[in-house]
């Protein structure tokens, strides 16, 4: 893999760690190229069925580098769209997204639900980052702060984007214009996160172990029915829903998942 992501898979479960453990996985810009090429690595990876992303050592992820802000303390204004610095620099995707929200946004675009397993601090662009995911679990003690208002800056990160089906509209002022660090504890009472447990890396492993021994087409239709019902109409999601199912129905996968339940056996799955 790379200096910065290690990717190991076992019985269709992606476990992904940040490895940055000496700077708490801050982000560099290698640890922006090395998060996009998991997710395109990810993406063509054969009988994938979850993923769980981690960080190694005392952090999930402490945001950026600390030498990013000696650079804008210089003033400078790098080269990159909308006059950003060069971490943000290059065209954007399809959906929107620059170099730098991709690396959040690749985890809702991928076909398989991804956990987050989030322990020490998630701050700015880790922050950010755990929002990405489908689930987070997190323990009791976890730091969560939109941390850029400290630094005259706001989330860029697609945090804007991901916090509006999360959390109320106040409460995402309140942890952006305030930079307030909450714990795991609070951040699930608000509906940061999801889950709140002693290890979390342990619970998400047995969480994705459950989704990968089940019909990986209805897995896969649903994460793209709730990706959709973000933005979309009624109507659409109405419609969605009926051609996802009317793909499903029938099909050998769906046949298997009923034969397995009513057999009380593992389901056998095909891509």
């Amino acid at each position: 893999m790379n200096d910065r992501v290690s990717i190991s898979i076992e019985a269709g479960v992606a476990d992904v760690r940040l490895i940055r453990a000496d700077k708490m996985n801050a982000f560099d810009d290698a640890m922006f190229a090395g998060i996009i090429e998991a997710g395109a690595q990810l993406a063509a990876t054969p009988g994938l069925r979850a993923v769980v992303l981690s960080g190694e050592g005392r952090a999930f992820c402490a945001g950026l580098d600390m030498s990013k802000f000696g650079e804008m303390a210089s003033g400078e204004r790098g080269a990159g769209d909308n006059g950003g610095t060069p971490i943000i620099a290059g065209a954007r995707t399809p959906n929107g997204a620059n170099r730098a929200q991709q690396v959040v946004m690749l985890w809702r675009e991928l076909a398989v639900p991804v956990i987050a397993a989030v322990h020490g601090v998630a701050f700015g662009a880790g922050f950010q980052l755990a929002l990405g995911a489908d689930l987070r679990f997190v323990t009791p003690d976890a730091r969560f702060a939109a941390f850029e208002m400290n630094w005259g800056l706001v989330p860029d990160m697609a945090g804007i984007a991901l916090l509006r089906g999360l959390v109320r509209d106040d409460v995402a002022r309140d942890l952006v214009y305030g930079a307030r660090i909450v714990s795991g504890t609070e951040a699930a009472a608000i509906g940061l996160v999801t889950r709140v447990c002693a290890d979390p890396l342990a619970e998400a492993l047995a969480y994705a172990a459950e989704i990968a021994g089940r019909n990986p087409d209805a897995v896969r239709a649903a994460k793209r029915l709730l990706n959709l019902a973000q933005d979309e109409t009624q109507s659409a999601i109405l419609i969605a829903e009926s051609d996802e199912q009317g793909r499903l129905i029938g099909a050998p996968n769906q046949v298997e998942a009923v034969n397995s339940r009513l057999a009380k056996r593992a389901g056998q799955f095909r891509d």
